[in-house]
Order: C-alpha cells, then sequence, then structure tokens
C-alpha cells in the first residue's frame, strides 16, 4: 500500500530550515538503480531494493542548507528504520531497512553526483546561500 507522506517529509526539510532547489517525481528506470546502487549491486539484498525502487514514482528533492549532508542525515536518522528514533523521518514513517521512506546522499561529493544523476542543470534554481 502506498503511503502518503511527501508533503510532511517535505515540510520537515523546510521546517529544519533548508530550501527546496529541485523537484520532481520519477519512475526510477533499473539502469538508473544500477547506476546508484552499483556498491551494493553484487549484495544478495540488492533484488530486493531494486524492486522495491521500482515498484512506484519516487520524489527527487535537492536541498540546499548549510552543512546539508550531515544535517539531513540527522534527520533522516539511521538506514533501517527499526533502528531509528521516533521523531526522525525514518523512525516515523520508515518500516525496515529496504523501506526506509528517504534516500540522502552520504557525502558531499555523492550528494554532487547524485544531484547530476537526477537533475539537469536548468532543473535546480539556487546552488547559492539561500
Amino acid at each position: 500500500m502506498l503511503q502518503k507522506h511527501a508533503g510532511v517529509v517535505l515540510s520537515r526539510f523546510e521546517n529544519a530550515g533548508f530550501s527546496i532547489v529541485g523537484a520532481k517525481m520519477i519512475q526510477l528506470s533499473l539502469r538508473v538503480l544500477r547506476e546508484h546502487y552499483a556498491h551494493v549491486a553484487a549484495k544478495p539484498f540488492y533484488p530486493e531494493i531494486e524492486q522495491f525502487m521500482s515498484s512506484s514514482p519516487v520524489i527527487v528533492v535537492a536541498l540546499q542548507g548549510e552543512n546539508i549532508v550531515s544535517k539531513v542525515r540527522d534527520l533522516l536518522g539511521p538506514t533501517d528504520s527499526k533502528k531509528a528514533a521516533k521523531g526522525t523521518i525514518r523512525g516515523d514513517f520508515g518500516t525496515d531497512m529496504m523501506k526506509n521512506v528517504v534516500h540522502a546522499s552520504d557525502s558531499d561529493e555523492n550528494a554532487k553526483i547524485e544531484l547530476s544523476r537526477f537533475f539537469k542543470l536548468d532543473e535546480l534554481y539556487s546552488l547559492h546561500s539561500v
């Protein structure tokens, strides 16, 4: 069953002081999923990731803010939603390790790679301090 948390999740990002500088709904292709999850593609759990992430459209969001990567990861909680504290996005809306509601970049370098994977340059409206 598709859960409807998009508005709440986006509000949490904005309430935390982040600016949304790009957003769109897309259906992830198997090619994009394999590229995005290349670091775990050989793991036995990868087919479950691919099945879940391709089962419905996703909303990709580009956020801007100071120390954005670490602050977003704090707001999300750990990848395994069962271990995430209530009050974090994953703790409140995720169900397990594979269905954790939100993906986030783990470094500034990966954030740049992921932004270019999901957005064209003209789809990002500000990369300067807001």
